[in-house]
């Protein structure tokens, strides 16, 4: 089986075309980058021209996770950027996460989800909330790809209001007996630990880790995505699982647990979905040079000029709001709702510069031989996780007023 696989590994890379992306940077946002930023996201960018683009599109096709890739993932340092390097984190700060996200993107968004569940959903949590005993137990196993982690917030009827969740833990003497399920869970099949969400007896939410295997545990896949397709999703569901109480995080209760970890995760897809934005311009552009009707390429007629040059506009305006966004998380300054802000335009931005990008591309932006109707489907999903396009609207309208609109 194995050395089957190795030789479709091996045939994809010879087969595939090169992937000439150098990047975009209109406003020369380079030059308010650090040496250590350039550096991360260049190795990223190099890995992902290696790794992913050769076989993105097979494994998009066949509807399977490219689980090969969680040790270059590892190698490249994908998972817990910014934790410590004490727990096998890469030690760095906001930006290089962010940049990093961006050209894991850009190779596709399930890879990018797989690292930002990984680093933001499962090790943060840890590494925020648990013991140190817990943190040394996971972090390091998690940082190198030998474990795989999961988060468990969403629920098959309570996806934009988690406090309504109805998961629940019950007192049992050294351990808590966990009932119910969650849904929408990127990993979950595969999760060797799931960082787990459930009301307690006084109904206050407690954060947990739970093993794969413990009796009662179970995590089927969800089957027929037309989205994130390389990207392996399921449930979480408990019947009865023991959970010691030495797995519990101790202090924290509440939402803020929660919510800490997905303001996390959506300042990294704030950044990821820019590579996506990116991957589609620049095929867009390559195309429109290359193409030729009415006896010249059509890049030079003023309506594929207006999308490319509105395409890199948006573009340039998310990089800034990314990069002002990571200057503030450096700071300890960014808050959830500029990160709601910032994560809601960039994906929107993304989707719409997906969408001008298949109209250039013409019929041949419905095949596989472009990235672009990859990347379209996938921003439909990363549109509405970590909190929907219209809750993220709320949350700012909420920030400017004071007033809650939610309810």
């Amino acid at each position: 089986m194995e050395n089957n696989q190795n030789g479709i590994l091996e045939e994809l890379h010879r087969s595939a075309r090169q992937d000439k992306f150098q990047g975009h940077d209109y406003y020369n946002i380079d030059e308010l980058l650090e040496t250590e930023h350039l550096l991360a996201r260049d190795a990223v960018r190099e890995w992902v021209k290696k790794e992913v683009s050769p076989i993105i599109e097979y494994y998009a096709e066949k509807a399977e996770y490219p689980r090969h890739l969680v040790k270059g993932l590892a190698e490249i340092g994908a998972f817990g950027p910014s934790i410590p390097a004490k727990y096998g984190g890469g030690g760095m700060d906001e930006i290089a996460y962010g940049l990093m996200m961006q050209e894991l993107e850009r190779g596709d968004s399930g890879v990018r989800s797989a690292a930002s569940v990984q680093g933001s959903l499962v090790m943060y949590p840890i590494y925020r909330y648990a013991t140190e005993e817990q943190k040394m137990k996971y972090l390091p196993k998690l940082a190198n790809g030998e474990f795989i982690g999961c988060f468990g917030l969403t629920e098959p009827d309570h996806g934009s209001n988690p406090a309504g969740m109805i998961t629940n833990i019950k007192d049992d003497g050294d351990a808590y007996i966990l009932n119910g399920s969650k849904m929408w869970i990127t990993n979950s099949p595969i999760a060797d630990v799931a960082v787990v969400w459930a009301k307690d007896e006084e109904g206050k939410i407690r954060g947990m880790v739970v093993e794969a295997g413990t009796p009662g545990f179970s995590a089927p896949e969800i089957h027929g995505k037309w989205s994130l397709r390389a990207s392996i999703t399921g449930e979480l569901v408990f019947e009865d699982v023991r959970v010691p109480k030495s797995q519990v995080f101790p202090e924290i209760r509440g939402l803020r647990g929660p919510l800490s970890c997905l303001s996390k995760a959506r300042y990294g897809i704030a950044w990821g979905a820019i590579g996506a934005a990116m991957d589609c311009y620049d095929s867009a552009l390559r195309y429109s040079l290359e193409r030729e009707q009415f006896g010249k390429p059509i890049g030079g007629f003023q309506l594929t000029q207006k999308k490319l040059a509105e395409m890199i506009t948006e573009i340039t305006k998310a990089q800034l709001l990314a990069w002002r966004l990571g200057t503030l998380a450096n700071k300890g300054k960014a808050s959830p709702a500029q990160i709601s802000m910032a994560k809601r335009n960039n994906v929107n931005m993304a989707l719409e510069i997906a969408r001008e990008a298949r109209q250039i591309h013409g019929g041949m932006g419905i095949t596989n031989e472009y990235p672009v109707m990859r990347h379209m489907m996938n921003l439909e999903t990363v549109l509405t996780y970590e909190g929907t396009h219209d809750i993220h609207l709320l949350i700012t309208g909420m920030d400017v007023t004071g007033l809650n609109a939610f309810k």
